[in-house]
């Protein structure tokens, strides 16, 4: 399991419950940042969350930073019957009043460089999600079973 050696994170992690999972900053709501576990072999690992912005202004979430060697924003795109996964370098944006959902097939956020240290079965991640506004958001991304019938999608050229 990847070490935590961010201290403000152990603190962070132990208030915050499964059940709980709820970060917010401003009028920004984080909802249940997640992954899935991986095999040893995998290179990459994917994460999902929802952001609902309560406010009357736009924001956008430009990237997300965490102990991997590359994490970048990610969109899914199916072409002739191919999924592919292309950087979304310009962030998303979170229109006011909207909710923005990281899911499986669509955006999310990808952790490169497993490096032989698969993500596991409740595994913990911390993480930091950089707005434009609200500014940095430190979140825990919790490592969950794959859902049955989950298409498995490759990301090793990445």
């Amino acid at each position: 399991m990847r070490p935590l050696f961010i201290a403000a994170f152990t603190t962070l992690i132990a208030a915050q419950s499964a059940a709980a999972h709820e970060f917010t900053a401003s009028d920004l709501v984080i909802g249940h940042p997640y992954s899935f576990e991986t095999t040893a072999t995998a290179q990459t690992g994917i994460g999902f969350l929802t952001i609902t912005n309560n406010g009357d202004t736009p924001d956008r979430l430009m990237s997300v930073e965490a102990d991997f060697d590359r994490v970048s924003l990610h969109r899914t795109e199916e072409q002739d019957g191919v999924a592919r996964m292309l950087p979304q370098p310009d962030g998303v944006e979170i229109a006011p009043g909207a909710v923005v959902t990281l899911e499986p097939g669509g955006l999310h956020v990808m952790f490169m460089g497993l490096g032989g240290d698969p993500l596991e079965l409740g595994e913990a991640i911390p993480a930091t999600l950089i707005f434009e506004e609200a500014g940095p958001v430190d979140v825990v991304f919790y490592v969950e079973s794959r859902k049955d019938g989950m298409k498995d999608v490759d990301h090793s050229n990445h």
